[in-house]
């Protein structure tokens, strides 16, 4: 009988020990749905973050551009655009962007006397902030004495300067057919490896150092942003028409925006 009741307390604890062991592999599992649940909620929200458009956050629908009034928004019925090639690639071809290879052939007197009162405006420009021009078909044209960032920015700029403005447009993607303020300015920053992502303007508000730079300063604010390049302004308020360049020689008023600028730029 001892024996029995022995065998009988065993059986009896070992189904308690396996009723407990399935409970807490209940648990584990239930733990570990949770977690990959909340996990895949994190990278969901993220995401909307990053492709969320205005500009200080929040969604499209809540946030406009301050001056998307004036910037020519694309009709719905317009025929897109084509899509716009990666900024390291408009980068690579910054010489050819910026038009300053030489000339075929040998240079007249008169191209020399030409090149050489040219030179002297770039470095009297370049003295009091900036040394580049508004070229062909409102591309900009940049010496090659330039910082090499700052040849690379000219190119991310004129691969998208008369690119049609959308909101929202180049905030899923730097590669797109249309842009807002914050995502054209995004994609020349990144043109010279300032940005890694797309920023809203908002964001841009917080960008690299405070102050005007030399050769480059963003103007931005919770509702709109613009950059200065070398006294040019990159903007997609105040272009001539739907397809007009962002590069404009005017200069506007800074008031209300905060001036961010790079390192050294």
């Amino acid at each position: 009988m001892a024996i029995l009741a022995r065998v009988a307390w065993t059986v009896k604890g070992s189904r308690r020990r396996l009723r407990i062991v399935a409970v807490a592999s209940f648990a584990l599992v239930i733990a570990v749905g949770v977690t990959a649940l909340l996990s895949g909620l994190g990278k969901d929200v993220g995401a909307k973050q990053r492709l969320s458009v205005g500009n200080a956050g929040g969604s499209l629908s809540a946030i406009r551009d301050s001056e998307e009034a004036q910037s020519f928004p694309e009709p719905a019925s317009s025929k897109s655009h084509k899509l716009a090639e990666d900024p390291a690639q408009a980068a690579a071809r910054a010489p050819a962007n910026l038009d300053t290879g030489p000339s075929p052939g040998a240079p007249s007197d008169a191209q020399v006397r030409r090149d050489l009162r040219q030179l002297k405006r770039y470095e009297r420009r370049a003295r009091s902030g900036g040394s580049i021009d508004v070229g062909r078909g409102g591309l900009v044209r940049a010496p090659a004495a330039v910082p090499g960032p700052v040849a690379d920015l000219v190119a991310g700029g004129n691969a998208i300067a008369t690119f049609p403005y959308r909101l929202g447009g180049g905030h899923g993607s730097f590669v797109d057919n249309a842009y807002d303020c914050s995502g054209s300015v995004s994609y020349a920053l990144a043109a010279a490896g300032m940005l890694d992502a797309p920023l809203t303007s908002g964001q841009l508000m917080k960008w690299g150092v405070p102050g005007p730079g030399r050769w480059l300063t963003v103007y931005a604010n919770p509702g709109h942003v613009y950059m200065a390049v070398g006294g040019l302004r990159f903007d997609t308020s105040g272009r001539a028409g739907p397809r007009g360049s962002r590069w404009q020689a005017a200069a506007r008023s800074s008031r209300g925006f905060v001036a961010r600028h790079w390192p050294a730029l």
